[in-house]
């Protein structure tokens, strides 16, 4: 038997325009990400310069508009100088992060070149790690500076003569972190940043920066790390960053789907704590949040730790996703999109092959996993202004959670004011549920279709190389439309896209 939940939109509870960076996506030098992933000279599907052109077709179906690169853990110990110039004379590094060895054929160049040919621009990090503001803020007139300086002109002799133009940029990555190269505590992370911040801009004040947070909310300095670093570097960043990843623990579904309430909490939390930094500086500056790592993780964990050491883009972190896992995709992206008036910017970690939508075989084909429908679903109709709802509807308890919704929801009216979306999942282990949805603002709209992933024969359902196609989207049915009242019927344990358009006149 179906459950019931109510909805309620009105136009005038608007979130916050979304920002399209919103949907972001990250390429770290991990694994197969780079090499094997996005770059893999000799593929029949290669192009000039060794990009495998599925990847960027599935890439530019996802409309990814920002890339974070190239780190993760192992920018805190490259040295951006050894991935440009010629590539034969780039050399081979023992790269510390993962373990392996990192040949510097794709550099800052070249990951550029590939987000121009992929339609998206580029987040850098910067090493702050073992290096500092110094050669930050070279990188920076290497990318950004016209010509006529050593580093402008480096770039133009290594054949690039326009600048790459990169506006957002990360001040090193995860510092509070102890598995972190170059390790540094909130007061030294928040002098070399603030530091770090003020040459970079003084090289090219348009820039955008990205002020290190905690590396998740499990972590003992939270929050009182963004405190103490925001008071070092508010004045001069734009952002700050947050970073989660979450598991399945003791095959619990129900606690593992709620857990997107807890990156809910994470996201009010980081708030607050800059707006008391916004406090007692008197400031009139708002800080924004970048969530510029998040995804679930947890199936190739295991593995990792049997990978032998010192190999070239071995196969590392691959989490084969289920469906179950792109239920929980759907509800982070829902929570982010709720929390559009804070969240700015944010990168499902990452993009191909490790812990990713898009997986590649070497030397073979490309294919969608589970997780890449909801991405694909908000990225090409969450774009516009995030509404606030009012939902109704049956709750339950777990592990680490209470009253948890049944029914997470959020919807986005497009930025013409022409078609509205509705992002839903039912966290229904048991039963489906018939949504009621008061239109009243929203008259002459009808709806477009109703998108709908569910697996109810196999809830680990997964796509692979062999069965491409085993989860998919679907068409939904069961709706009907009664002048303001929409009653959509929601599949027990389903990611559900609702697309409705008004009328127009003749």
């Amino acid at each position: 038997m179906a459950k019931k939940a109510r909805v309620a939109i009105d136009r005038d509870y608007r979130i916050a325009k979304i920002d399209k960076r919103i949907y972001g996506s990250f390429i770290e030098h991990i694994g197969r990400a780079v090499y094997g992933g996005i770059y893999e000279p000799g593929h029949p599907l290669s192009d000039d310069q060794g990009f495998r052109k599925d990847v960027i077709t599935l890439t530019r179906e996802l409309d990814v508009p920002i890339v974070r690169y190239p780190g993760g853990n192992f920018v805190s110990g490259y040295d951006w100088e050894d991935g440009v110039g010629p590539r034969e004379k780039r050399p081979r590094r023992a790269e510390l992060a993962w373990f392996a060895v990192e040949t510097n054929q794709v550099g800052t160049d070249d990951f550029a070149e590939w987000a121009r040919r992929a339609g998206t621009e580029v987040m850098m990090a910067v090493n702050l790690g073992t290096r500092g503001p110094d050669a930050a803020r070279n990188l920076v007139e290497y990318c950004n500076h016209e010509s006529g300086t050593r580093y402008s002109d480096m770039r133009i002799a290594n054949g690039w003569r326009a600048p790459h133009g990169i506006k957002v940029w990360c001040l090193g990555n995860e510092m509070d972190g102890p598995w972190q190269i170059g390790h540094k505590t909130a007061e030294e992370y928040g002098r070399t940043a603030a530091e770090a911040a003020r040459v970079m801009k003084m090289m090219d004040p348009t820039i955008e920066l990205v002020a290190c947070g905690s590396s998740g909310p499990s972590m003992p300095t939270y929050p009182a790390w963004e405190d103490e670093i925001l008071s070092h570097t508010y004045d001069l960043v734009d952002y700050v960053s947050l970073h989660v990843y979450y598991p399945k623990k003791d095959d619990d579904l129900p606690s593992f789907l709620a857990q997107s309430c807890g990156m809910d909490e994470f996201i009010r939390t980081v708030a607050s704590t800059c707006d008391y930094v916004k406090a007692k500086r008197r400031s009139k500056k708002t800080m924004y949040l970048s969530f510029d790592e998040w995804n679930v993780w947890y199936h190739a964990l295991a593995s990792n730790g049997k990978s032998p050491r010192w190999q070239t883009a071995p196969a590392f972190n691959e989490d084969i996703y289920t469906f179950e896992d792109a239920l929980l995709v759907g509800s982070m992206l829902i929570t982010l999109l709720r929390n559009a008036d804070r969240v700015r910017m944010a990168c499902i970690a990452q993009l191909v092959n490790v812990i990713a939508p898009i997986m590649t075989a070497n030397g073979g084909g490309a294919w969608k996993q589970t997780i890449f429908y909801p991405y694909l679903h908000a990225s090409r109709y969450g774009r516009g202004t995030a509404m606030r709802l009012a939902v109704d509807g049956p709750t339950y308890d777990c592990r680490g959670f209470e009253r948890v919704p049944a029914l997470d929801a959020v919807a986005v009216e497009d930025e013409e004011g022409q078609a509205l979306t509705f992002f839903a999942v039912n966290r229904d282990v048991d039963d489906p549920l018939d949504v009621e949805i008061s239109l009243r603002d929203y008259l002459g709209y009808s709806v477009v279709e109703h998108i709908v992933l569910d697996h109810p024969e196999d809830l680990l359902a997964a796509n692979t190389v062999e069965s491409p196609k085993r989860v998919a989207p679907r068409a939904g049915t069961e709706w009907k439309m009664d002048g303001t009242t929409l009653r959509v019927r929601m599949p027990r344990l389903s990611w559900n896209v609702v697309r409705l358009a008004k009328k127009r006149e003749t």
